[in-house]
């Protein structure tokens, strides 16, 4: 049954993305479609299904349960990678079903051998080693243990990638901690393959590193949020600035992402009326109030209450009111005439006119990353050319 709101995914914008992002990474390295936070809110069975149709043989995810969604939904014969969280029990369905592991403390890789040893089937394993963003991987000073037990237990290893993440490339303001990473990668590279521990694929870079530092480009690049039309930060766009003068608006990059819905129901309000929950808003005139059936509980934040704006009859119109769970009042007194059904877009086009991802979060306080992620899952994903 149809709800209250839905959101298109464009293939064709998809396709535009790759094609920018291998015009950047070269036609070499592998790349690796990122599916975390159910694909940035796009919908991992969706984006699988986009993806390999583009060509794409890789994915990588954050999490075993995202690892089984995008695995159930793989038509083609694609490699998928967990760079975060599998637990004990997920590590047996991991590795029966030969899906990369990022392997980033002790635990977690003698419970990896110890189940590769038990199923006859080596566990195929990325290394992440700790160059400074302090969250996850091998320290340094455990490099000698590390590559003892790797050297071990090879008979039940495949020591798929050395890979690592890097601290906010997307600002200028990292960029010497940035490049003290890169040169701490290179001394556990240097390290391993002293030791005679050769790994298949060495990977560090996401969007924002391939975009901003090209040296970052190694076997494979990690691409998210571009592949979805969105640039990393502003700084990650105005370093390309001048290379993107052949693109129409001088930006190869194209959303695939617009959400909409429709009103609800018509009220007429007199002029000294409050509107919704308590006394926020006011009716400075006779108004006409159209009702939309999207609210927090839907992904419009609740900071959109005043401030929020939508697209009716391709015009901007603006929230009155507080954002409620489940609706929106906008203003819709200069429309000449408003039916219920109209169409109403939230993020995308109509006409002329454009609400983007980055100014519906801007008014909300939320990144691009935040926003769409943070999309329930149930609003339904309709793929369109």
């Amino acid at each position: 049954m149809q709800g209250t709101s839905y959101i298109e995914i464009s293939r064709s914008a998809y396709r535009k993305n790759l094609k920018f992002m291998r015009s950047q990474v070269g036609e070499k390295p592998i790349l690796s479609a990122v599916i975390k936070g159910n694909a940035y809110g796009h919908g991992i069975e969706n984006m699988v299904k986009i993806a390999e149709e583009a060509g794409i043989r890789h994915f990588s995810t954050y999490s075993a349960d995202e690892a089984y969604r995008a695995y159930k939904a793989c038509k083609k014969e694609s490699q998928i990678m967990i760079m975060g969280m599998a637990t004990d029990e997920q590590l047996d369905w991991v590795i029966e079903n030969g899906i990369d592991i990022f392997m980033f403390e002790s635990d977690r890789l003698e419970k990896a051998i110890d189940i590769a040893k038990n199923k006859g089937k080596k566990a195929r394993i990325h290394i992440e080693v700790e160059t400074g963003f302090n969250r996850t991987g091998f320290d340094w000073d455990h490099r000698e243990a590390l590559s003892a037990i790797l050297r071990a237990n090879l008979d039940y290893l495949s020591l798929e990638g050395l890979c690592t993440h890097y601290a906010g490339a997307e600002s200028i303001g990292n960029y010497v901690r940035v490049h003290r990473q890169i040169e701490k990668y290179h001394q556990f590279k240097n390290y391993f393959s002293e030791q005679g521990l050769p790994f298949s694929i060495y990977h560090t870079a996401c969007s924002a590193a391939a975009l901003s530092y090209p040296e970052t480009i190694m076997d494979m690049v990690r691409i998210g949020i571009a592949l979805y039309g969105f640039w990393p930060s502003q700084e990650t766009y105005l370093g390309k600035y001048k290379d993107l003068k052949a693109y129409p608006g001088n930006n190869p990059l194209q959303r695939l992402l617009s959400w909409k819905s429709q009103v609800m129901s018509i009220k007429h309000v007199k002029r000294g009326e409050f509107i919704g929950y308590g006394t926020s808003f006011m009716a400075p005139r006779d108004m006409t109030i159209a009702l939309v059936p999207v609210g927090y509980c839907h992904g419009f934040s609740r900071k959109l209450s005043n401030l929020g704006k939508v697209l009716v009859q391709g015009k901007i119109l603006t929230v009155v009111g507080t954002v409620t769970m489940n609706s929106i009042a906008v203003d819709a007194t200069d429309l000449k005439h408003i039916e219920r059904g109209e169409p109403v877009v939230i993020i995308g086009k109509q006409k002329k006119q454009e609400l983007t991802v980055a100014s519906f979060g801007e008014s909300s306080n939320q990144v691009n990353y935040e926003l769409l992620t943070r999309l329930p899952l149930d609003i339904e994903r309709r793929i369109v050319p």
